[in-house]
């Protein structure tokens, strides 16, 4: 009961502190839920009284709204900022206007001191910080779980230049809190609103706190870097810096210095003479390649970790967020973009289908009706003007209306899309994304799906089968254990213990008067926080 009050308290906080800032004026009361009405009505009188209160009406009504968001974000603290980013990559959770303003949501944080950063190395490898590096600087980056200070190193290579990514202290502390706080409020939506279950809130917090222990354990970070540069060793035009596995622990990682220019200054990248469309064209066909090829991409590509070295290669950092996608998802995604390509909108209703992503209950022909209705308006329009990133985010209102529950590794890669075509577009705004993707799709289709592809596919039905045939024995065996079980509780009846039964009845009576009084708390803080 403690730490339930605790998250509540804190999760009300969180509340008023987006609701002066005037995140829930905009918000359309008829969509929601009647339970979720009355504290939608409390938000807005707090935009209102906050308005007030500042004496600029004027301002105000500028300053709040969606608009206002990635800044009331940032001032909940680092949790909320992960959180923020992360929901930015759920459009089908928050809504594309939501995700717009999340994805403005700088991970920038102020440094601590270079002194922290001394003791955490130095306590991770049990020695001083001379003996590991020849000089550590002062920080360069600064976000919500690490910094970044530039070093340098010598060893059989001679000196060179490294960075440094140091955990953030206390953080893990943090994240551990507010991720309780934040099963709290996934737990009680599914519990009081039933149109919440199919967005699986509860998932959603479970998917952001496996990312944020990868992201916290700096080794399975330096561990997806180097897989990542193993698969792309043989592509000329991209770079993946090399790990210092010597100088990386749980809260080190050092990696090799990058000096390229920042697909961020098109400015800089132009007075160097790179040919811009050409760079659009290697980010579109990278990101593809890795994810369709190797089933492995990067799933943070913004245009801040994106560089270009002296040589023109395409060189990415920071791979704390990867994506991945098993051969289902890798040939779904292959069909889906190739049958749009084509116009065959029954063959991208078929994949679905196929996948078992839309239920059977609906017709093959009903979803491809749908489908055609997105593909034939964009079709219509020049090359330059199709964007995928449209059609995907179209693509999963349809679905939702035919019940295909939440991918998380679909929406996931549909996030990264979106950036990567935004970037592609800043280097070349009439960058023709579809017969940029199609060399890239259509290798994937030959090599994966033609003839080829259909002898591979034998192959791993004999392999499936094999295994299944030696695993046979031990099968039937826990088959026949499972039935015994059976008929022993249909003989003898199922018993529970008195004291389980106890305490069942405590946890349902708990339920009961906690449900009552959440909504009297939240109310009663709010009413406080107005008189203060």
């Amino acid at each position: 009961m403690s730490s339930s009050l605790g998250s509540l308290l804190r999760l009300t906080r969180a509340g008023f502190v987006l609701a002066r800032a005037g995140v829930f004026r905009d918000v359309d009361p008829s969509i929601l839920p009647p339970a979720a009405r009355l504290p939608l009505a409390l938000a807005r009188f707090l935009t209102l009284r906050g308005a007030r209160t500042s004496g600029a009406k004027a301002a105000s009504k500028k300053a709040t709204g969606l608009a206002n968001l990635p800044a009331a974000i940032s001032r909940l603290g680092p949790s909320y900022v992960k959180l923020g980013q992360f929901l930015a990559t759920r459009p089908d959770v928050v809504g594309v206007a939501i995700v717009q303003q999340l994805e403005l949501l700088q991970d920038r944080m102020a440094p601590f001191p270079r002194a922290v950063a001394v003791a955490t190395i130095e306590t991770a490898f049990g020695e001083p910080l001379d003996r590991i590096y020849i000089s550590f600087g002062e920080p360069v980056a600064a976000a919500s779980i690490a910094q970044v200070h530039r070093a340098r190193v010598q060893d059989g290579d001679g000196e060179r230049d490294v960075a440094v990514k140091v955990l953030r202290p206390g953080v893990e502390r943090l994240f551990k809190r507010d991720l309780g706080d934040m099963y709290f409020a996934a737990r009680l939506a599914e519990r009081w609103f039933e149109d919440t279950r199919r967005l699986k809130p509860v998932e959603v917090v479970d998917t952001l706190a496996r990312t944020v222990r990868i992201e916290m354990d700096f080794r399975l970070e330096a561990a997806a870097a180097s897989e990542f540069a193993e698969n792309t060793a043989q592509d000329k035009d991209f770079r993946i810096p090399r790990i210092d596995w010597d100088r990386t622990a749980k809260e080190v990682l050092t990696l090799e210095w990058i000096n390229g220019t920042p697909l961020s200054d098109i400015n800089a990248l132009a007075r160097e003479g790179y040919n811009l469309p050409d760079l659009g064209r290697s980010v579109v066909q990278s990101f593809l390649r890795t994810a369709m090829r190797d089933g492995l991409f990067h799933a943070d590509m913004h245009q801040g970790n994106l560089f270009v070295d002296a040589q023109g290669r395409l060189t990415m950092v920071d791979f704390g967020i990867m994506g991945r996608l098993g051969f289902k998802e890798r040939r779904f995604l292959a069909e889906i973009l190739y049958g749009f390509i084509k116009r065959d909108y029954r063959r991208v209703a078929e994949v679905h289908f196929e996948a078992g992503y839309v239920p059977r209950v609906h017709r093959v022909e009903d979803f491809a009706q749908a489908i055609r209705a997105i593909g034939e308006p964009i079709h219509s329009r020049t090359a330059d003007q199709i964007s995928m990133a449209k059609l995907l985010t179209l693509l999963f209102e349809i679905t939702g209306l035919f019940d295909m529950k939440t991918r998380v590794e679909l929406v996931l890669l549909q996030k990264t899309m979106v950036v990567v075509e935004g970037v592609a577009r800043t280097l070349d705004p009439k960058l023709n994304v579809w017969t940029t993707s199609e060399p890239v799709v259509g290798a994937w289709i030959e090599q994966n799906l033609g003839p080829i592809g259909k002898l591979q596919d034998v192959g791993r039905a004999a392999s499936t089968l094999a295994r299944f045939a030696s695993n046979l024995p031990a099968v039937l065996l826990r088959g026949e254990n499972i039935v015994n079980q059976l008929e022993g509780m249909a003989e003898n009846g199922f018993e529970l213990s008195e004291g389980a039964i106890a305490k069942i009845g405590e946890a349902e009576a708990r339920g009961r008067r906690f449900g009552h009084i959440a909504l009297w708390i939240i109310a009663a803080i709010g009413l406080m926080m107005l008189l203060r």
